[in-house]
């Protein structure tokens, strides 16, 4: 059995503490995330506020802390939904092929035509919509990949041997997809996540900088970031916190996701 390699370690150890921060953020921040001491504000870094402050004297460490839940649980609930309904059309396209197939790729052909932040940014704005549109909106312009990648190697695997001793035996579609052909693309199923789930992290970073989907004010990275730009030069740990964050999530999973499809197949193809 392939083990992990040590940049899957090294990357699993930043995504641990960050999923700490997720369930009990609020309790680990050293200040309420939100409370105001107006004459510490935009004090640099010190012992009592490791990041400093902004201009409001609240603390960056705790804002960041704080803000570790609404930034990461919407791009896994965008991830989640692409993928179950990945699965769900990337199977029936593979196994059913023809018409089925050709109606499902069809529809991914057109999600993908759409560019994608843009949409987001015109439907999240108009409907002024708050966090659970904004994750709608994601989930539904993240399907076509999720879709095509599944279909792509469900397609590989239903031209095989077992996926016939499974038809010649008139087990049902289902159990043949979902039984038989699912666990044989779980590599696949678990790239597909973590890069969804990737993509969604930038995306509602992205929106709540434009002030889309965010609200102004609140502990979100994206948010920080835009409160920070214009002391960018003169307090730069206000945007870079937050940004560093951002970037240490989205590397250290697209890592561990590269890490574990390798091992994963690698057991796969030993069997």
């Amino acid at each position: 059995m392939k083990r992990l390699g040590w940049p899957a370690i090294v990357a699993a150890v930043p995504l641990a503490v960050i999923l700490v921060f997720v369930i009990a953020g609020d309790a680990l921040t050293p200040y309420p995330p939100n409370a105001q001491q107006l004459e510490l504000s935009s004090s640099g870094p010190t012992g009592q506020h490791w990041l400093g402050t902004d201009d409001l004297g609240r603390d960056v460490l705790s804002r960041v802390i704080s803000g570790a839940r609404v930034a990461v649980i919407g791009p896994l609930l965008v991830a989640l939904v692409a993928v179950v309904v990945g699965i769900s059309l990337g199977l029936a396209a593979a196994y059913y092929r023809g018409r089925v197939d050709s109606v499902i790729s069809r529809l991914v052909d057109v999600l993908y035509a759409l560019p994608a932040l843009l949409v987001a940014i015109v439907v999240v704005g108009i409907s002024s919509g708050g966090y659970v549109v904004t994750v709608l909106v994601l989930a539904l312009l993240s399907m076509p990949t999720a879709i095509r990648m599944i279909r792509s190697a469900a397609t590989v695997q239903s031209g095989l041997p077992y996926v016939e001793a499974a038809q010649s035996l008139r087990l049902p579609a289902r159990t043949v997809m979902f039984r038989h052909l699912l666990p044989n693309i779980v590599p696949t199923v678990v790239a597909t996540f973590l890069l969804d789930f990737v993509v969604a992290l930038i995306a509602f970073s992205a929106l709540a900088f434009l002030g889309i989907g965010g609200q102004p004010g609140s502990a979100e990275w994206g948010v920080m970031i835009a409160e920070g730009r214009e002391q960018i030069l003169s307090e730069p740990w206000l945007s870079l916190a937050p940004a560093v964050m951002i970037i240490l999530t989205a590397v250290c999973a697209t890592v561990l996701g590269d890490s574990f499809y390798d091992r994963l197949t690698a057991q796969r193809e030993a069997r």
